[in-house]
C-alpha cells in the first residue's frame, strides 16, 4: 500500500488525519479540526510544508524521548510525530514525512 493520509471523524464529531507510510505506520498526526474542510486544508498544508526542513521543530518529551512537530509558515502546528527511541530514529521519521507528505493520497474514512 502506498503512503496516504487517513482522514477520520473523532468520537466527539471532529476531524483529524494521520499520515501513514507505505508500511501502514503512522508518521504524523494532525491536530483536531471542527470541520472536514479545515482538516482537508491541513492536509494541503502538510503537502506544502513537509519538504522544507525549516518547518520541523525537533523536541524532547518529558520522558526524554525525541519527537517532532511540523509547522506551517505562520508557525501553527500542523502535526506531531510519535515519540522515538533516539534522535536518529526521529530524523528517519522526519525524512519519511518529507518524502511521503507531498505525494500521499487521501483515504477518507470519515
Amino acid at each position: 500500500m502506498a503512503a496516504h493520509y487517513e482522514l477520520k471523524r473523532t468520537a466527539n464529531n471532529q476531524f483529524l488525519f494521520n499520515l501513514k507510510a507505505a508500511n501502514g505506520e503512522i508518521i504524523l498526526t494532525s491536530e483536531t479540526y471542527g470541520a472536514k474542510e479545515s482538516a482537508l486544508k491541513g492536509i494541503e498544508s502538510v503537502k506544502t510544508n513537509s519538504p522544507e526542513d525549516a518547518q520541523y521543530e525537533r523536541k524532547v518529551a518529558s520522558s526524554s524521548q525525541p519527537y517532532f512537530l511540523l509547522k506551517a509558515k505562520n508557525h501553527e502546528v500542523i502535526g506531531r510525530s510519535e515519540t522515538y527511541s533516539s534522535e536518529g530514529a526521529r530524523e528517519k521519521g522526519i525524512d519519511s514525512v518529507k518524502h511521503n507528505g507531498p505525494i500521499a493520497t487521501i483515504n477518507d474514512i470519515s
